[in-house]
């Protein structure tokens, strides 16, 4: 992957209302990228406009859910006709649950692979004509550590990230030859509102402990590993320590996330 700088870089970001996507935009805005954010709320957008443009950046709003291909396509020629093009897709808008799968009808399960997974493969596919022209043109995907070992409680959200992270792994390979990258960025838990707007959750369990990393370093990590030209992070300690008990010694991996996972 290429090292690349970020100033005057045409940015789409979804999921931009709030958490990561909210300080990826602030922070991009500092390098002097423009930027292009979606999100559902739109007093949210509105506020983030006013705080790029108020420090001298260039931010466009387009409300919407990015599940909604009309939005998609709202977004797309937002880039076109505003900017003259794409060279950074960020696909961060995401949902979760939490609760026993066998517990769970089917509609949470779809729900979920709607956002997280659905609608990044739509929205990659429709941006491809406008990447293949761009400058240094780069996709980034936030997926989570749970994309690399599954949790309780957590099935239908695991399996989306996992899901992720194949298909970000197989379109890498695909779109080399154009010279489009592929970043994934894995977060542990996140200090954002992701339990707040959790579709459902019937587990009564408090998910909101300490130790979460705050939204504006997962933000700033991002964007270093953009800058550097990585393919994929693991943003923190535990979470690699994770990832590789898993795969070196899977048997206790599993008798750990029974016990202690629920």
């Amino acid at each position: 992957m290429a090292k690349r700088g970020l100033s005057k870089k045409r940015v789409v970001i979804t999921g931009a209302s709030s958490g990561i996507g909210w300080h990826l935009a602030l922070q991009l805005a500092e390098e002097a990228a423009e930027i292009v954010a979606c999100a559902r709320r739109e007093e949210r957008l509105a506020e983030l406009k006013r705080q790029i443009e108020s420090a001298g950046g260039r931010c466009l709003t387009v409300p919407g859910d990015i599940t909604d291909s009309q939005t998609r396509a709202k977004v797309l020629e937002t880039c076109q006709r505003e900017l003259g093009g794409l060279d950074v897709l960020i696909n961060n808008a995401g949902i979760g649950a939490m609760g026993r799968f066998d517990e769970a009808d089917s509609k949470r399960m779809r729900e979920i692979f709607e956002v997280n997974f659905f609608a990044i493969a739509d929205m990659i596919r429709e941006s491809l004509p406008l990447m293949k022209q761009g400058s240094q043109p780069i996709i980034v995907n936030i997926s989570s550590v749970l994309g690399h070992r599954a949790a309780p409680l957590k099935s239908e959200y695991c399996a989306s990230k996992f899901a992720l992270h194949g298909f970000s792994d197989s379109i890498r390979a695909e779109l080399a030859q154009n010279q489009i990258d592929i970043l994934l960025v894995s977060p542990s838990t996140t200090d954002s509102e992701f339990f707040d707007q959790a579709i459902e959750d019937s587990t009564n369990k408090n998910w909101k402990k300490g130790g979460a990393m705050p939204p504006e370093v997962v933000a700033a990590k991002t964007i270093r590993a953009i800058k550097k030209g990585k393919h994929e992070i693991i943003l923190t300690h535990g979470g690699r320590f994770i990832v590789w008990m898993d795969r070196l010694i899977p048997g206790i991996a599993n008798r750990v996330m029974a016990r202690f996972g629920q």
